[in-house]
């Protein structure tokens, strides 16, 4: 983690967020439920409980089961948008946008992150890659 203080932010925002998407959801959840205590406790633990059994499943990063990039997004898209979506069903809509800017900003974030190399790790050409260059070209 030396030399990369903004990834490690970012992965620690992106673990808040998660935990907040799961609150937004159980909190969306008991108040869809009627009646008695029972059937509010329901979808308030129920809902939340398949949120994290999506992202152990295909999000985690030791995910039992490996999805492209793109599929990994949209397990993504689905949790946290399900908790931005759930924080607009409970009656607070500015919060819900804010939130969702939020979750995307730190997953593209995250992914430019992932996918760009740590500083003193540039990509270099290994022996005879002069060589297989002009041969290729």
């Amino acid at each position: 983690m030396t030399g990369r203080p903004w990834w490690a932010a970012n992965e620690v925002l992106a673990f808040v967020l998660e935990l907040a998407a799961l609150a937004c959801l159980s909190w969306w959840g008991f108040h869809a439920g009627d009646g008695d205590l029972a059937r509010q406790l329901l979808p308030a633990v129920g809902i939340p409980a398949l949120a994290i059994a999506l992202w152990g499943l295909f999000a985690a990063p030791r995910a039992r089961i490996r999805l492209p990039r793109a599929g990994v997004l949209a397990v993504k898209a689905v949790v946290l948008g399900g908790g931005a979506f759930g924080l607009y069903r409970v009656g607070h809509p500015a919060a819900a946008v804010t939130l969702a800017v939020v979750m995307v900003a730190n997953t593209a974030l995250a992914e430019t992150f992932r996918h760009k190399p740590a500083p003193g790790k540039q990509h270099r050409p290994g022996p005879g890659a002069d060589e297989a260059a002009e041969r290729d070209g």
